[in-house]
């Protein structure tokens, strides 16, 4: 019963091999347990300290709203933060092989939009993607937003994908 499907920025195959899978796959497969102290002990601080330096963190953002803040403020439990590096670590090193067959199954359903500097799944990812399902809607992003454009372009991310949707949104 699925419309269709938008997989942005999808990180879906060759995760660890990825310019930032390089960078992070032996932090999170091997060192993750070092961070655990001290996030313990920055858990104690009171909750305005704790927004203060997701503020700080945050501060070269373009725009950051208060719900991005108030969200990252649950990074300061060490339940939180093993569950988060123990995922990822999972997935570096499960998320190996693109599921063509999977795709190719659904590809009518499905759009893929890749960003142009994204270092998880780089437009090389994109090049190749397009090159073995030529009739995809696969699209590459030309107005510079990252992969992590939840932190400052949700809002225009979610009119661009209002946009692709509409004729599906007519239907329901």
């Amino acid at each position: 019963q699925v419309l269709r499907s938008v997989l942005l920025f999808p990180t879906i195959e060759r995760m660890a091999q990825s310019p930032q899978g390089k960078l992070m796959t032996p932090l999170l497969c091997k060192l993750r347990y070092i961070l655990y102290m001290p996030v313990y002990l920055l858990s104690f601080l009171p909750e305005g300290v704790k927004a203060s330096l997701v503020r700080f963190a945050l501060r070269g953002m373009k725009t950051c709203d208060e719900s991005s803040i108030t969200t990252s403020v649950n990074l300061f439990s060490v339940d939180c933060i093993a569950n988060i590096l123990y995922m990822a670590s999972q997935e570096m090193m499960k998320v190996v092989e693109r599921d063509s067959t999977t795709i190719k199954q659904n590809l009518k359903k499905l759009i893929f939009y890749y960003g142009t500097g994204d270092s998880w799944c780089p437009q090389h990812y994109y090049d190749e993607i397009k090159m073995d399902f030529p009739d995809g809607d696969i699209r590459l992003c030309e107005k510079g937003l990252r992969h992590a454009f939840v932190l400052d372009a949700s809002k225009e991310m979610a009119a661009m994908i209002t946009d692709w949707l509409q004729d599906d949104l007519t239907k329901l």
